[in-house]
């Protein structure tokens, strides 16, 4: 095992600058796919990583459920271990377990709640909540139980009132995207990557930035007009306000959420996007890019070789 298994708890690192080049020079759906991908590999491997350090640094610790075998001398001097760090890896995987299982039930309940406001509502695509006071709009994923299998998409009064009717067909083209693309598995995956390893933040932040031009980009193509769709961004996020006790806008992809929203306008005034593509290697975009996949190939191959030496040596060692 060796280096082998520290490496994946660091190479998240090399997934940075593909992280902020990925939104300036790539198309936003190839950027999404790429950056939702790389930080789901590079998480899986590290958390699996945690999990090797803790069966090699706890095996002779009294009381563990492990098989006295493990702890043996013979086997100890085969495969390095580090008794502290075995031990720190222990409340590390709770954190991780702990974190990740709070996101998808955050998820679900947020789904759920947002599901049973519908209640009463016509069934159809688009579910017109009786809000005046609040404007909002986000794409709520469909499921077992949910009305509409493939999802809704769902504004309020509010918001449909301060758009002209082409800027309304703008958002709904928008949240559409949302729901056809199936945004919310990109976004769920890169938040899970960034609870399972700090240094995947930099993902998330950019998935949830690319997911929403990639869906800026389809509305422009439905509507025809990508001014448009800026001046329906632009005035939507102006008079866009948090529903208190809903909840759902924080964690479903809405059509104005705040941070990004003048970056997306300008993208949208600016040429439209090149074509799905990976950039040329000899660009920064290219370099970073295969930065990216190297040290997500070098992650895959360190907890691969880790796993197979822990599970060889074990497998040896154990009586059965």
């Amino acid at each position: 095992m060796g280096v082998f298994v520290f490496l994946p708890l660091v190479l998240p690192l090399t997934a940075w600058p593909i992280a902020r080049l990925a939104e300036q020079q790539l198309h936003p759906r190839t950027a999404t796919w790429l950056l939702a991908t790389v930080g789901g590999v590079l998480a899986l491997c590290s958390t699996l990583c945690l999990m090797l350090l803790m069966v090699v640094g706890t095996a002779q610790l009294p009381g563990n459920p492990l098989p006295d075998a493990w702890a043996d001398p013979e086997v100890r001097a085969v495969l390095p271990y580090d008794e502290v760090v075995g031990q720190a890896a222990i409340p590390l995987l709770m954190a991780v377990a702990g974190a990740c299982a709070h996101l998808v039930w955050l998820h679900r309940r947020v789904r759920t709640r947002a599901t049973r406001a519908l209640a009463g509502l016509p069934e159809g695509r688009l579910a017109v909540l009786p809000d005046d006071a609040l404007a909002y709009a986000y794409a709520l994923p469909g499921g077992r139980g949910a009305a509409g299998a493939h999802g809704r998409i769902v504004v309020s009064r509010a918001m449909l009132e301060s758009l002209d009717a082409r800027e309304r067909q703008a958002l709904i083209a928008h949240e559409e995207a949302h729901l056809t693309a199936r945004h919310h598995r990109f976004l769920l995956v890169a938040g899970l990557a960034a609870r399972a390893n700090p240094f995947l933040r930099p993902l998330r932040t950019a998935v949830a930035y690319t997911a929403e031009r990639w869906a800026d980009e389809d509305a422009a193509r439905t509507v025809g007009d990508r001014r448009t769709v800026a001046r329906a961004i632009g005035k939507a996020a102006l008079v866009s306000r948090p529903a208190a006790g809903r909840g759902a806008a924080t964690a479903l992809v809405g059509f104005a959420t705040a941070g990004p929203v003048p970056r997306r306008v300008a993208a949208l005034l600016g040429p439209v996007p090149p074509a799905p593509a990976l950039p040329p290697a000899w660009t920064a975009a290219g370099l970073a890019l295969w930065t990216a996949a190297g040290g997500t190939a070098v992650s895959a191959l360190a907890s691969a070789n880790a796993t197979v030496t822990l599970f060889t040596v074990l497998r040896a060692a154990t009586v059965l």
